[in-house]
């Protein structure tokens, strides 16, 4: 059996330990939460900051994104009302300003609201904070309808980076995943974006969509390296058709590449990219060897939470907006994901709390475990952090990892090798104590590889 084939599993992503299908949510309420905000409450340090914009004018059928489809313009004021008032909600609980040093605004789509209706959610953000003296904001853009006002909106608030979802410019494929966006649209916004000062313009890139072939890999890429981004995300698609409200219809399992396939044009897409200067860092991720994400992947400091790579590793990460997820350290919580619901919630008064959970100190050491495989492909440990029984059955699964040429192991951790690269998940799932307690993840995950 291929490697391929052994390991493609359904699997975590690991934006998150535990995974959001794991929260011990019986534990968690509004207080809990207010609780290890108030206990881990060190604002001496900058924050991060997730703003979750869920409105799009037409459902891209490849999408598991919480969004609502819409062509009311007019929910935008409320929408932008309802996440300034939760923020000044954190604020009270904070009791002073905290400094933002890591600012995403993410969706959904952020470029469905007017450049007015960004530019008052800046300014209400920031009513309530402080910008840290080395800041890393940046948004996601549609390459259709990311005007000129929106980039240098956005810009004048002090965001340089942003990224495009280019998916596929196949013409064949953009049908059948609703989103019809030519060329000239792309190469228009990076230039727009480039003219007005980002520093860093990021293409995002979806291998395994229903259609894709070889061929029309290479002539995605090949018009992508035309406008040379600073970064490229090379995503593997994620069919997750049993979650509710995620929208993946409009074509058939059948039309999907098989799995060996799928695996093919990554192999086809990875060499495409290091071939012309781009280095894979971490998962999914591609940047040249110049630009920071590169740099904090060879220094060790390559971070990794639910806005995926950074080169922030701040301690606090707050998520603002309808499904928006917040990480403290110690604990998470997520926002209901009903706009109308949030909204209300918001206007009570309230944290629009959905659920949550409160780690416990075995969590938090699996977390870095997990983190560090993520972000440095390899983690080390003392014995005096193991149970005796659980490092014996992780160091028995981690052997045929290692027989397999997937990792080498050392008296206290073990490295990923460059074949285990792609396999990082699985490595990853070793050390997932709820996963291992449960039986079946077939409708929780997408797969692995």
């Amino acid at each position: 059996m291929d490697l391929f084939t052994k390991y493609n599993i359904p699997g975590p992503r690991y934006t998150s330990y535990p995974t959001v299908p794991f929260w011990q949510t019986d534990s968690f309420n509004s207080n809990a939460w207010k609780e290890c905000i108030s206990t881990n409450n060190n604002l001496e340090k900058p924050i991060s900051v997730y703003i979750h914009l869920p409105f799009c004018e037409s459902l891209c059928t490849f999408c598991a994104c919480h969004k609502r489809i819409t062509k009311n313009h007019s929910l935008e004021t409320p929408y932008i009302d309802a996440v300034i008032a939760e923020w000044s909600h954190y604020f009270d609980l904070f009791g002073k300003k905290p400094t933002i040093a890591e600012l995403h605004l993410g969706g959904g789509t952020p470029s469905f609201f007017s450049p007015e209706s960004l530019d008052k959610l800046l300014k209400g953000i920031f009513q309530y904070a402080n910008k840290a003296e080395a800041i890393d904001f940046s948004w996601e853009g549609h390459p259709n309808n990311t005007s000129f006002e929106h980039l240098k909106v956005l810009n004048n608030h002090g965001f340089e980076r942003v990224s495009f979802g280019v998916q596929d410019y196949d013409p064949v494929v953009q049908k059948a995943i609703h989103r019809i966006q030519p060329f000239e649209n792309v190469e228009r916004v990076t230039r727009q974006a480039r003219e007005i000062g980002y520093t860093s313009v990021s293409h995002d890139l979806v291998f395994g969509l229903p259609f894709q072939t070889k061929t029309s890999i290479e002539n995605t890429i090949n018009k992508t390296l035309e406008l040379k981004p600073d970064r490229i995300s090379f995503y593997s698609y994620a069919h997750v058709p049993w979650i509710k409200g995620n929208g993946q219809r409009g074509f058939n399992d059948d039309d999907l590449p098989s799995g060996p396939e799928k695996r093919e044009l990554y192999d086809f897409g990875r060499q495409m990219l290091e071939a012309n200067g781009y280095f894979e860092v971490g998962m999914d991720h591609f940047a040249k060897t110049s630009d920071p994400l590169f740099t904090a992947m060879k220094n060790g400091s390559l971070h990794r939470n639910f806005m995926g790579y950074t080169v922030q590793n701040t301690s606090m990460l707050i998520g603002l907006g309808a499904s928006a997820i917040s990480d403290i350290g110690n604990a998470y919580a997520q926002n209901s994901k009903d706009i109308k619901a949030y909204e209300n919630s918001v206007a009570n008064g309230e944290l629009p709390l959905l659920k949550g959970h409160i780690m416990s100190p075995n969590d938090v050491f699996l977390k870095a475990q997990i983190l560090n495989i993520m972000c440095r492909f390899g983690t080390t440990w003392k014995v005096s952090d193991w149970d005796t029984k659980d490092l014996f059955l992780l160091i028995q699964k981690l052997k045929e990892f290692e027989e397999d040429g997937l990792v080498e192991i050392h008296s206290k951790g073990l490295k990923v090798t460059p074949l285990g690269i792609p396999f990082v998940r699985n490595i990853a799932m070793l050390f997932d104590a709820y996963l291992l307690q449960k039986k079946g993840t077939e409708n929780l995950f997408s797969q692995t590889v």
